[in-house]
C-alpha cells in the first residue's frame, strides 16, 4: 500500500478524490492502492522547557541551551492547563500504523520550509526508516497533482530545505524561551512578556515609528500658487522657494503681476519641458505583494488574504499562495496565453483578455533564475462559481495582475513648465498617451500628487499668460506615515530599509524578516501579545508593547537588519551552507541576550499598566 500523507484533511480528501480512493476509514481514505492520510498543521513541536528538566522560570536556569531538541505533542489549554491534544496522539497512532504497513511513503504536504518541517517532525517521532517520496507541486488542479505524481521526486532531495525549516525552529526556540524568560523573571512581570527573534524587530520598527510620529515638531512654511490661463485652459504653478516665514512669502506674493488686472505682464514661459515616460507593468504577485494591495484596496488583514488565498488555492482557482517569487519561468509562461483566455469573459477584464490574445506578451515577469520553490501566484484556469465576495475580490487581484504584468507598457508625457512673475514656479502635468496596463484595473495613478494638473496646454519659451487667481499657502512638514498593514509587510521585506523599486526590493527579499508565509503570523503575535493593537488600518504600540521597547531597543533582539541577516543564512543552509556555524552562532547570541536582558529589565513592571492599552 502507498501512504500519501498532506497537511490537512481538505488537501488529502482531495488528492484522493483525484485518485480515486472513497472508502473513509478513522482518520484517512484508502482506495486504488493508496492510502491517503494528513496531519492537521503542526501535530509536532519542540518539547518546552521543563521536558529538559527546566522546571519553573528559574534564573539559574538561564540560558537553556539543550543538547539535543527533543519533539514533543502539540498541547492543548484545559481547566488544568496544558495537555496534549488527544486527536494529535490519535492521529499520530493512525500515521504510524500506515507507516509501519506502507511500501511506499509519498510527502504530499505544502511544498515549502514549513511543509517539509510539519512531516519531517511526524517522520523522526515516529522513528520511521522508510525512504519516502516528495510531491512538489504549485497547483492543487487534477492535472498537477496527477502531473506531481508521475514525476515524484527523492525525499533526500529535499533534506537541506529541511535543515533551514529545523534551524529556523531551533533558533526561534533559543531566542524566544530564553529572552522571553530573562524579560519576564529580571521585570518581576506577573504576566509573561513575549520576545522572539522576528517578532521582536517587527515591534521596534512600529514603536520606532509611532515614537517619531509623536515627538514630530511639525514645520511650518509657505509657498505660493498661481492660477494662469491658455486660450480659456486654466491651470495651476507652484513655486520653487519654500518660505520660512509669512512676511517674506507676502513680500514675494505682492509681487506676483496680472491678477485680474488686464494690462500687467503676467507669468512668463522660461522653460517647457515635455518628455514620454514608458512605465513597465508591475510584477507578477507573491504573496507579501498581494498582501499589500489587499490591504490598501480592501482593508484586509495579512492574516485574512491569506486565509482568502488558501481557500481559493484548495479550491483549485490559484496556484501555491506561500510563494515569495514574482516570476514564473519559461515552461508555465507558455500556458499564459491559455490561461489569460480564460478572463474573456470575465465581467471586469474581459476587454483587456481579449486584447492580449492578440498581443505580444510583455516577459518582464518571466525569468526562471528568480523562480525559488513555486512561481509567482497565478490563477489556474478552473472557472470559479459562486464566490464570496471576499474571496472574489482576492481572486480579481490574481486574476488582474496576470492581465497587468503581461499587458503593455504605459506611455505617458510628463510636463514641466517654469514660469517667472516675480518669483519662479512650477507646473508639473501629465497625460496618459497610452493607458497599457494600467488599463485593467482602470487605474491612472496610484498616487496623484496635489501640485499636479491633469493636464496641461502647449506652451513655448517666451509665452506670457494672464494669472487669474494666485493663493499664499500655509503648510506644514508632516511626520512619516504610522504602519499599517500595508507600509509594515512592505518594511519587513527589506529589514526596514525605505526601497520603493519592487525589483531592488524583490532582490532583498532573502534577507527580509520573517519570510512571506509567516509575516502575517508575527502581526497576529504581536496582537495576541497586547504589544500593539489596529486603530482602523493603522497599528500602533501599546504601553505594554513601548514599555517592552524601551527595554529592548538598544539590543540586538530589537534590530531589523541582524534578524534579516539571519533570514539570509537560512536560505543558505537551503543551498546547501553550513548548519553548525550557523547553531554556534545563534546559541553564543542566545547566551548574550539572555544575560543583557537579566539585567535590562528591572524595574520594568512599574512601567506597565494592568490592562495594556492603546498609546493614541
Amino acid at each position: 500500500m502507498k501512504i500519501v500523507i498532506a497537511e490537512k484533511p481538505s488537501v488529502g480528501r482531495e488528492l484522493a478524490k483525484v485518485f480515486g480512493a472513497t472508502t473513509r476509514k478513522d482518520g484517512y481514505i484508502e482506495g486504488k492502492g493508496y492510502s491517503f492520510t494528513w496531519a492537521f498543521g503542526h501535530l509536532l513541536q519542540l518539547a518546552p522547557p521543563q521536558d529538559y528538566g527546566f522546571i519553573g522560570w528559574r534564573k539559574q536556569h538561564l540560558p537553556m541551551l539543550p543538547a539535543k531538541f527533543k519533539l514533543a505533542i502539540r498541547k492543548i489549554k484545559t481547566k488544568d492547563g496544558f495537555v496534549e491534544d488527544p486527536g494529535v496522539r490519535k492521529q499520530l497512532d493512525i500515521i504510524k500504523k500506515l507507516f509501519d504497513e506502507a511500501t511506499e511513503i509519498i510527502v504530499a504536504t505544502d511544498a515549502g520550509r514549513e511543509g517539509e518541517l510539519i512531516f519531517r517532525y511526524i517522520y523522526y517521532f515516529l522513528k520511521c526508516k522508510k525512504p519516502f517520496k516528495r510531491l512538489w507541486i504549485s497547483s492543487q488542479t487534477d492535472e498537477a497533482i496527477k502531473d506531481g505524481f508521475r514525476n515524484l521526486k527523492p525525499g533526500s532531495d529535499y533534506d537541506t530545505l529541511f535543515n533551514s525549516a529545523h534551524c529556523r525552529s531551533e533558533s526561534d526556540w533559543l531566542v524566544g524561551m530564553n529572552a522571553t524568560q530573562a524579560l519576564s523573571i529580571s521585570a518581576g512581570s506577573k504576566s509573561v512578556l513575549s520576545l522572539g527573534r522576528v517578532q521582536t524587530p517587527t515591534l521596534a520598527m512600529i514603536c520606532a515609528r509611532y515614537i517619531e510620529s509623536k515627538n514630530f515638531v511639525p514645520q511650518t512654511f509657505y509657498q505660493i500658487a498661481i492660477q494662469l490661463d491658455k486660450e480659456g485652459q486654466l491651470f495651476k504653478a507652484i513655486s520653487i522657494a519654500n518660505f520660512k516665514t509669512q512676511p517674506e512669502a507676502q513680500e514675494i506674493f505682492d509681487k506676483v503681476e496680472d491678477v485680474a488686472s488686464g494690462f500687467a505682464t503676467g507669468g512668463n514661459i522660461i522653460a517647457v519641458e515635455a518628455k514620454p515616460r514608458k512605465e513597465p507593468p508591475p510584477l507578477l504577485h507573491d504573496l507579501s505583494s498581494l498582501q499589500q494591495e489587499a490591504n490598501k484596496k480592501n482593508g484586509f488583514t495579512a492574516d485574512q488574504t491569506l486565509n482568502l488565498l488558501q481557500n481559493l488555492y484548495e479550491s483549485k482557482l490559484v496556484s501555491y499562495p506561500r510563494t515569495g517569487s514574482r516570476y514564473i519561468g519559461d515552461d508555465v509562461f507558455a500556458n499564459v496565453p491559455k490561461l489569460i483566455s480564460t478572463l474573456t469573459d470575465h465581467p471586469n477584464f474581459a476587454n483587456q483578455a481579449n486584447f492580449l490574445q492578440t498581443a505580444t506578451l510583455n516577459k518582464r515577469s518571466v525569468n526562471a533564475k528568480k523562480v525559488t520553490d513555486h512561481h509567482a501566484i497565478l490563477p489556474t484556469g478552473e472557472k470559479p462559481y459562486n464566490l464570496s465576495k471576499d474571496h472574489q475580490a482576492v481572486y480579481d487581484m490574481v486574476a488582474g495582475r496576470m492581465l497587468e504584468a503581461f499587458h503593455q507598457e504605459c506611455i505617458k508625457e510628463i510636463t514641466k513648465i517654469t514660469i517667472e512673475s516675480g518669483s519662479v514656479f512650477i507646473a508639473n502635468g501629465t497625460v496618459i498617451r497610452s493607458a497599457g496596463w494600467r488599463s485593467v484595473f482602470d487605474e491612472t495613478e496610484d498616487e496623484k500628487k496635489d501640485e499636479e494638473n491633469p493636464a496641461l496646454p502647449k506652451l513655448k519659451v517666451g509665452e506670457l499668460l494672464p494669472i487669474v487667481n494666485k493663493a499664499l499657502l500655509e503648510k506644514q512638514t508632516k511626520p512619516k506615515p504610522l504602519y499599517n498593514e500595508a507600509s509594515l509587510l512592505k518594511a519587513l521585506e527589506t529589514s526596514g530599509k525605505e526601497i520603493e523599486d519592487e525589483e531592488l526590493r524583490y532582490a532583498m527579499k532573502d534577507s527580509g524578516l520573517g519570510t512571506p508565509a509567516t509575516r502575517a503570523a508575527i502581526i497576529e503575535t504581536l496582537l495576541t501579545r497586547e504589544y500593539i493593537v489596529r486603530d482602523k488600518r493603522n497599528l500602533i504600540p501599546t504601553t505594554k508593547g513601548l514599555a517592552v521597547y524601551e527595554v529592548v531597543k538598544d539590543k540586538k533582539i530589537a534590530q531589523a537588519e541582524l534578524t534579516g541577516q539571519w533570514e539570509k543564512r537560512l536560505e543558505e543552509i537551503r543551498s546547501g551552507a553550513s548548519v553548525t556555524e550557523f547553531k554556534t552562532e545563534i546559541a553564543d547570541y542566545t547566551k548574550t541576550i539572555t544575560q543583557e536582558l537579566l539585567v535590562a529589565g528591572v524595574g520594568l513592571s512599574t512601567q506597565l499598566a494592568e490592562v495594556p492599552t492603546a498609546v493614541f
